[in-house]
């Protein structure tokens, strides 16, 4: 496993290129997002403990994307088992993507914790056990500053995970030194992602601003609601999509490797 050094505007083309895959395979790609933002919504319905199952399936369930995304790459057709794809691959890539799926919830609760110093756990508790976010809530200073002190904390935190799961799934690495490995990609490449987020930002409010466009041009406000969630779905699946590149062009596969 080598590490490349990829410039600041390849971040735009990692965007570019997980559209153009998505275009590829739509209905097989938003399918399989479905799947999974269905799984993840069904298991954090269960109070505490289900949110954390979920939190521990997460990174596995990002590989299946990212696989997903592979074999559409390859010119094939995704299938549903490609969701569970981290859990076969043999016993030591099952114990590594368990241990690492262990260590991000680990991690995600401590976010949650130290978010909970700021407003009394108010946000996490929404976050883990759920509740009515209402408008008194959200107008709350210190609500507001535990959601972005958690979202401060989370950004290290994904970076860490941004590669871990396609390393130990890929390349065989133990869960500590994917996560080591994962951080130094992500800092070596640092304008490369800063790019590769900007232009999802840039992505995503431009697809809420031509929304809201053609709803007003068109004199029917209820049509944003309508849209913008199939939308935005769409969008979110794309994005996922583009994880994959981000990994194979920061990576590079040795002959013996299967990435």
């Amino acid at each position: 496993m080598k590490l490349r050094m990829v410039p600041a505007r390849q971040g735009a083309v990692w965007v570019k290129m997980g559209m153009r895959t998505f275009f590829k395979q739509p209905l097989a790609l938003s399918g399989l997002f479905f799947l999974f933002m269905a799984a993840m919504s069904v298991l954090s319905m269960v109070p505490v403990l289900g949110s954390i199952v979920a939190l521990t399936l997460l990174p596995a369930a990002t590989l299946g994307l990212m696989a997903a995304t592979q074999e559409t790459t390859k010119g094939k057709f995704p299938m549903p088992t490609v969701l569970v794809s981290a859990f076969r691959a043999g016993q030591q890539q099952l114990r590594g993507m368990l241990v690492l799926g262990g260590l991000y919830a680990m991690g995600f609760l401590l976010v949650m914790a130290l978010s909970a110093l700021v407003d009394g756990g108010q946000f996490a508790r929404l976050y883990l056990v759920g509740g009515e976010l209402s408008a008194e809530l959200l107008m709350q200073s210190d609500f507001e500053w535990a959601a972005l002190t958690a979202m401060a904390l989370y950004l290290p935190l994904s970076l860490l995970f941004w590669h871990a799961p396609a390393l130990v799934h890929w390349h065989g690495i133990s869960p500590v030194k994917s996560l080591f490995f994962s951080m130094v990609a992500c800092a070596r490449n640092f304008w490369a992602f800063t790019v590769f987020g900007l232009t999802w930002l840039a992505a995503f409010l431009g697809m809420g601003l031509a929304v809201a466009i053609v709803s007003a041009l068109l004199g029917n406000p209820q049509l944003v609601s309508a849209i913008l969630l199939p939308m935005g779905m769409a969008m979110a699946a794309m994005f996922f999509t583009s994880l994959y590149f981000t990994f194979d062009d920061t990576f590079e596969v040795s002959p013996g490797d299967t990435a």
